[in-house]
């Protein structure tokens, strides 16, 4: 079900026995993004239920999700990054169909998370799930 650039993910992560290092592999994804324009961090862009600040904007066209994002804490940034390679061009009809907590769990996410991050992870994956409704 998952998107190729998340099965590379995953493939990549059974390579890092340490925990640590999967928080920085997650980090360094963050780094990697583009940053979303400044015009983009409004109000009905901003992710409420996380402990940073988070902004996800999202576009469909042709029946496809896109969406970029940022946080202004790295990890948070991370979790973005690996978000969009589980949904970024998913057929609008499939985004809903995407287990993500068992996607993330495939990561080591779910583990390894505060309590707070989980449920700012949960409010990304709402508000993704909420777009493709539309």
């Amino acid at each position: 079900m998952a998107q190729a650039a998340f099965e590379e993910l995953v493939e990549d992560f059974e390579f890092l026995d340490d925990w640590e290092d999967r928080y920085r592999m997650v980090i360094e994804e963050g780094k990697a993004m583009d940053p979303l324009d400044p015009a983009l961090k409004v109000p009905a862009t901003k992710v409420d239920g996380c402990a940073s600040q988070v902004w996800l904007h999202a576009v469909t066209e042709d029946g496809q999700l896109t969406f970029d994002g940022e946080s202004d804490a790295m990890i948070v940034n991370g979790l973005i990054a690996v978000l969009r390679k589980l949904y970024n061009g998913l057929p609008l009809a499939e985004v809903r169909a995407v287990d993500a907590a068992a996607e993330m769990g495939r990561l080591g996410l779910n583990d390894h998370l505060s309590a707070q991050r989980s449920n700012g992870l949960r409010a990304m994956i709402d508000r993704i799930r909420s777009v493709s409704q539309g």
